[in-house]
């Protein structure tokens, strides 16, 4: 479908205010979570009855407003128990609570992710911590904005003076945790410190605002990225595929960063990490 601006700034005002809405909920679930949720698969994947709730709030939302509209949420996928798919017609991508650890645990690093593909691609983000009182949003050839103020990335060109975003809670899982241990050591070696923060969404937050100059995680689904995606293309980052190809959001193995040449460096000592086959790193 063609967009306009107009339709597009509908889309975009519509979905910040259904994500503040849901910002009460999610700041009561904060203080009770602890006592509400249940693990949902061997990669330690937790769910509270708040995802559920705050994720039907928007989609009867959106689906209200916006007829015409598909939609590929956390909960929604779990029920259905069918791999999502994206075609051409506007499509909401929703992470009701990114980070349920930390929101489990009282780690103020959680938040709604809200990001809609049309033709599917990207076009508008909206990422909200309401225990911080980050309101990060976008949409597409507008700018990226932190509570109604523009944010961009860092200019950092060489990872040995980056600050890298890093997932260690993924060396949890076996299946993933070879390649990670890896990667992890190489990055953190070559650069100036290495932050994890719980939550793929808020971390590409921290790239568009230039708290941290890049990024790598894979093995996460569409709604842990969508929303955050478009926030730090709009905040002048770039966006690959892990091997330097172009990102899909439905396969969001991700390399993200401040410019291109530190993509380029992330991208060169991930490869050096894969040749690794014992862990001892130069």
């Amino acid at each position: 479908m063609s967009l306009d601006n107009q339709k597009l700034k509908l889309y975009y005002n519509t979905a910040l205010n259904l994500v503040m809405k849901c910002g009460p909920l999610m700041r009561e679930g904060y203080e009770k979570a602890a006592d509400n949720f249940k693990v949902k698969s061997d990669f330690y994947d937790l769910v509270t009855v708040y995802d559920k709730q705050i994720e039907d709030i928007l989609i009867e939302g959106l689906q209200k407003e916006f007829p015409e509209s598909k939609f590929i949420g956390e909960e929604e996928s779990a029920i259905s128990k069918r791999e999502a798919e994206l075609t051409d017609d506007p499509t909401w991508i929703i992470d009701p609570i990114d980070g349920t650890s930390n929101f489990i645990h009282k780690i103020p690093h959680c938040c709604i992710s809200v990001g809609l593909a049309i033709n599917k691609e990207l076009v508008v983000g909206v990422v909200y911590n309401p225990i911080a009182n980050e309101l990060y949003s976008a949409y597409k050839g507008h700018g990226a904005y932190l509570n109604g103020q523009k944010i961009h990335v860092t200019n950092c060109a060489n990872i040995r003076s980056a600050v890298v975003g890093y997932e260690i809670s993924l060396i949890h899982a076996e299946r993933v945790r070879d390649k990670n241990v890896k990667r992890l050591t190489k990055l953190a070696s070559n650069s100036t410190s290495t932050r994890s923060m719980g939550s793929a969404a808020l971390t590409l937050c921290y790239v568009a605002k230039g708290n941290f100059d890049c990024y790598h995680v894979e093995d996460l689904k569409s709604w842990d990225i969508a929303g955050g995606a478009v926030i730090l293309r709009e905040a002048g980052g770039v966006l690959l595929h892990t091997k330097g190809g172009e990102f899909n959001i439905m396969k969001p193995d991700l390399v993200c960063a401040a410019t291109m040449d530190l993509a380029k460096d992330v991208m060169r000592l991930i490869e050096e990490a894969n040749q690794i086959t014992e862990y001892t790193i130069n």
